[in-house]
């Protein structure tokens, strides 16, 4: 994995890393190179995406065909690949029977939410960027909005999905349901049996169905529209950095959803069942 080259210090690496609140391994993400031909029609799709998720390859085609990129089907699954917008089709050498062993049911619906780390969503969206792009991930708090782990990689591997999972349950104790996609990173046995380890029940959306995620998709809108799409950045730490002082703002600003802070709904409901 290409470094990202920072300017001489007499620091070390590690003592930098400290200073910045960024984990280690952040200053080793290096964005994905793409064709910057390529490159910009992600980045509006990404765009297009974010507001109209269900949206196929036969549709991005023509809306991409009216603005004038001549483009086929072939080539828009391959960027849908990249961006991790893709269909999740049967796994090869997967019966039906075993697949099901691997797909959980959707718990959410007419559930009522009213507590603090009763139920994190999370997901893994495409990041464009100055030169190249990278991913995302985050856990949010459903009943308070508030961002309880993330984490940037050049990668959507399982380990990292698992990394910020473990830090996210570390700093804030478990939620009693994690809900996901169907993405391969969360059917994992890793994933599914550590979540069955610390007691968390298992809840997925349905195939096809982004609006069983909402709130991590509007959590994507959000800071997309407000600060990523605004900011292009060159590297990894500097993108980390950026999405850090973000998600601070964010926790501090009134959100319409709840009708307060999501860092104060958060602490003042943990209060509350405290009590």
């Amino acid at each position: 994995m290409e470094a990202i080259k920072l300017k001489k210090s007499s620091l070390s690496l590690r003592r930098q890393c400290e200073l910045l609140s960024v984990p280690r391994s952040s200053l080793y993400y290096a964005p994905i190179p793409e064709k910057p031909e390529n490159l910009k029609m992600m980045s509006l799709m990404d765009a297009h995406l974010t507001i109209h998720p269900t949206e196929g390859v036969l549709s991005m085609v023509d809306w991409l065909q009216d603005r004038g990129y001549p483009v086929g089907p072939k080539r828009i699954r391959r960027m849908f690949k990249l961006m991790g917008h893709e269909t999740i089709y049967r796994r090869k050498n997967l019966t039906k029977g075993t697949l099901k062993a691997f797909i959980k049911p959707y718990l959410l619906r007419g559930l009522k939410i009213e507590r603090a780390n009763q139920v994190w969503c999370t997901d893994i969206t495409y990041i464009p960027m100055a030169k190249g792009f990278m991913y995302m991930t985050a856990f949010i708090d459903v009943y308070s909005r508030k961002i309880m782990g993330w984490g940037i990689s050049n990668s959507m591997s399982k380990q990292w999905c698992m990394d910020v999972l473990e830090t996210a349950i570390a700093e804030n104790g478990a939620p009693e349901i994690i809900n996901s996609d169907q993405g391969s990173q969360y059917t994992s046995p890793t994933w599914t049996n550590y979540l069955e380890d610390k007691g968390i029940k298992i809840s997925m959306d349905g195939k096809g169905r982004a609006t069983d995620n909402i709130w991590i998709e509007r959590f994507w809108k959000t800071i997309k529209y407000n600060h990523i799409y605004l900011n292009p950045c060159d590297t990894g730490l500097e993108l980390f950095k950026g999405v850090q002082t973000y998600i601070e703002y964010y926790h501090q600003k009134k959100h319409q959803g709840i009708g307060s802070k999501p860092h104060d709904a958060y602490y003042k409901s943990l209060k509350q069942n405290a009590a």
